[in-house]
């Protein structure tokens, strides 16, 4: 899977992970993370979620990580935020990274138009928590390990809130993609202590007669 994957997805409108409503797992399990007010939370691959915008309301600056820039215009678009727009030169491999900032509820929102994998954690700044809903389960196996390489890279081991899916993948080719526990433990468990929070029985969107179980980790250093 490559950026043109995602783009055109985001092109023909084919975004059924997007929610139009809050998370309602983010809403019952964010006090585990512990964060105090002004705390700054990373959402990788964030799209155009609408949780950014809640964790702002909470008091919470975001910082957001996003290829395809039209979502990252739409988000600001959608939360009538006109962003500063900024332009910069990956130091890590010379590619173009796009800053949008701007201010909701008093907090900063800063989503960058890059791929995860060209920035650093100096261009972020520190991080207090990740809150990744939609990151892990979008991403093949091979990208996993390098993903959660990363993200340990750019949050300095921040404290996760992560959100997964089991199912049968024989039934039905990701993404999102089946992780098991086995994986996260694989992934996180030499870094981070791992609690499973909640597992509860759901649905694929695109595909409702295949049982499905949401998973909330906790992970912490």
């Amino acid at each position: 899977m490559d950026s043109k994957f995602w783009q055109q997805r985001w092109q023909e409108g084919r975004i059924g992970f997007h929610q139009p409503n809050v998370n309602p797992q983010l809403i019952k399990y964010i006090s585990n993370l512990a964060l105090s007010i002004g705390s700054q939370v990373l959402v990788p691959l964030c799209g155009k979620s609408v949780d950014m915008a809640w964790l702002a309301h909470e008091g919470y600056d975001v910082v957001g990580i996003e290829l395809v820039e039209t979502a990252v215009q739409a988000f600001f678009s959608e939360q009538n935020i006109i962003p500063t727009i900024a332009e910069f030169t990956s130091a890590t491999d010379k590619s173009t990274l796009k800053r949008y900032q701007g201010q909701l509820a008093d907090q900063t929102i800063t989503l960058w138009a890059a791929d995860i994998f060209s920035l650093n954690a100096t261009d972020i700044g520190d991080i207090d928590a990740v809150y990744d809903r939609a990151a892990l389960i979008a991403l093949p196996a091979d990208m996993r390990q390098k993903y959660s390489k990363q993200i340990r890279k750019l949050s300095h081991n921040a404290s996760q809130l992560l959100m997964t899916l089991t199912y049968d993948q024989s039934k039905k080719a990701g993404p999102p993609f089946s992780i098991s526990h086995k994986d996260i433990q694989q992934y996180y468990g030499t870094h981070y202590q791992i609690k499973e929070l909640e597992g509860e029985s759901s649905t694929l969107n695109a595909a409702s007669e295949i049982a499905v179980t949401e998973h909330v980790w906790l992970l912490t250093k």
